[in-house]
């Protein structure tokens, strides 16, 4: 399997996005859609793949802002938790709202959701350009929150649930800590150590450097 990393530097949240494809020049997985479809695109032609589905971890703008444009354009599927749909549904509605940005109907209309979305739940196992995905809901971050796992692989894709060294913001609306918390110890943390964590923002990490190291969580690892 190979995963092709893109991140958003040139937005204001550098958001991870991810390609993931058994082999180039065939249907190709991605991980969220950062507002900027031309760059998913060229990621995904500049290795001779088409997208098979995409796979949105939760509904704050800086990962489903470009879905519309994308869907639009390829055709693709797009998946993601109904419980983000107060943020999903109204991406353009975030920047006003939670960031305090002015939004012109033209950059509006930019951002605007998919026509569709199918839904995931948690335990949902998808089998999706020739591989398989564990859907996990794990609530915190947002409501709808999930990441996906690739148990073959050994990968779970892990949204902004858990990064490097940290954890998920949980100020904004729909966020809760302890609830985060908990879906930490019920989905994340019961992981195989070697499990390769690959998250929203920043580097990739594993399950157990963030066992070790990570401050965020040792509270949580009981002896």
């Amino acid at each position: 399997m190979t995963v092709l990393f893109d991140s958003k530097e040139l937005w204001y949240a550098a958001t991870n996005c991810y390609v993931i494809a058994l082999e180039t020049g065939g249907p190709a997985i991605v991980v969220d859609a950062p507002p900027d479809p031309e760059g998913i695109g060229r990621l995904l032609a500049g290795n001779d793949l088409y997208p098979a589905a995409l796979l949105v971890t939760h509904g704050h703008i800086d990962h489903v802002g470009g879905a519309g444009a994308f869907v639009a354009r390829t055709g693709v599927t797009a998946f993601v938790h109904p419980d983000d749909d107060f943020l999903t549904l109204h991406p353009a509605e975030q920047l006003r709202t939670m960031f305090g940005l002015d939004v012109t109907p033209a950059e509006a209309e930019s951002f605007a959701p998919p026509v569709r979305f199918e839904t995931l739940a948690d335990g949902d196992s998808l089998d999706l350009a020739g591989l398989s995905v564990q859907v996990l809901h794990t609530p915190g971050h947002t409501p709808g929150h999930c990441c996906f796992l690739f148990s073959d692989e050994g990968i779970l894709f892990s949204g902004d649930q858990l990064f490097a060294g940290s954890i998920g913001r949980t100020d904004l609306r729909g966020g809760d800590h302890n609830q985060l918390m908990r879906s930490m110890v019920d989905k994340v943390l019961p992981l195989p150590d070697d499990t390769a964590v690959l998250p929203g923002h920043g580097p990739a990490t594993t399950i157990a450097r963030e066992r070790l190291s990570n401050p965020f969580l040792q509270d949580l690892i009981r002896p």
